[in-house]
Parts: C-alpha cells; sequence; structure tokens
C-alpha cells in the first residue's frame, strides 16, 4: 500500500497514516488525512476531501467517489463509545459533491449527485440515495429500495434494470479510472 501519490495530498495525524491500495486510483487535487484505508480497484476523483482525523473512514474495493464529494466521520462521545466511521463497502457509486458524513454504505450502495448521508445511517446493498437526497442521522434504506428528498424518504423498490444499471457504473468507473491513471502517470513523466 502506497501512501506516495502525485498531485494528492495525503496526511498523517494522530499517529495514523492513509492506507491506499496499489491498484486504487486517488486523482490530482484530492486531500486524504488520517486512518483512512483505500481498498483495490477503487478511485477517489478529482478534489475529493477523506479527513478520518477523529474516527476512520475504509472504503472497500471496486469504489469510487466521484469529484467534489467530502467523506467525514465523528469521534466517541459520552454514550457513544464507537464513535461514527465511515464504511463504504465494495462496488459503490456515489455521486459527484456528495456529503458521507459517519455512515455506512454497503457493498453496492448508491448516492447520487449532491446527495448526503448523516452519522449513523445505513444505505443497504443495491440501494439508492437519490442525487440531492438527505439521509439523515439514524435512518436505515433497506437493500434494493429508492429514497429522495429532504429528508430523503422511501419512495419504491428497485428493478433489475435499475441495479443493472449501478452494477455498469461501477464497471465505467473502475475502467475510466485506469485511463485517468496512465494519463496522470503521463503527465508527471514530462
Amino acid at each position: 500500500m502506497s501512501i506516495t501519490r502525485p498531485g494528492v495530498t495525503i496526511v498523517p495525524i494522530h499517529g495514523k497514516s492513509p492506507r491506499i491500495h496499489d491498484s486504487a486510483f486517488i486523482a490530482p487535487g484530492c486531500v486524504i488525512v488520517g486512518d483512512v484505508e483505500i481498498g483495490a480497484d477503487s478511485s477517489v476523483w478529482y478534489n475529493c476531501v477523506l479527513r478520518a482525523d477523529v474516527s476512520r473512514i475504509v472504503i472497500g474495493q471496486r469504489t469510487n467517489i466521484q469529484d467534489g464529494s467530502v467523506v467525514h466521520c465523528d469521534p466517541e462521545r459520552p454514550g457513544d463509545p464507537d464513535g461514527s466511521p465511515a464504511i463504504i463497502g465494495d462496488d459503490v457509486l456515489v455521486g459527484h459533491m456528495a456529503m458521507v458524513h459517519g455512515c455506512i454504505v454497503e457493498d453496492r450502495g448508491f448516492i447520487g449527485l449532491g446527495a448526503i448521508a448523516m452519522n449513523k445511517a445505513r444505505i443497504g446493498s443495491d440501494a439508492m440515495l437519490a442525487a440531492g437526497a438527505m439521509l439523515t442521522e439514524g435512518k436505515v434504506m433497506e437493500p434494493r429500495t429508492l429514497w429522495a428528498g429532504r429528508p430523503a424518504k422511501y419512495l419504491k423498490d428497485l428493478n433489475e434494470a435499475a441495479i443493472a444499471g449501478m452494477r455498469m457504473g461501477v464497471a465505467h468507473y473502475a475502467e475510466n479510472a485506469r485511463h485517468h491513471s496512465a494519463a496522470v502517470a503521463e503527465m508527471d513523466q514530462q
């Protein structure tokens, strides 16, 4: 696992350093701080901030955190000894400008453009939080459901076509990340 990436700001803090799998693409302009773990073939796109200075952030394999998104967490507090780490599973899509804060996104979950997921919320596997939605603290989205609005509310169960579309998005971002990684490497050699 490497912690040197061209154009990426990596900040160890409180004795914790980010752990980034060598196959992950981290775009220039990103800031990654503290107790962050990023899995194989995942991608963190341009100008994202992942700040794990008070708890931890875990990102699984083949997950993408799209441009301008912020991932943070909350520390332990009286009555809450576990705090609110941000735990993001495998094959997750996080849309541009999303705010993912101290919540859990299960494998194959989807967070739409500009959506917000707050502390202790849970997005089930194959579930979708719609663009612009706000999943408030402690809310639980069941697997294969679509939630929308501010605050987010259940809309419907997702059909096979919607789930297949999300899986295609994951494959697209994994492939596109390889192209961007090569382009950034070429640019750094000039």
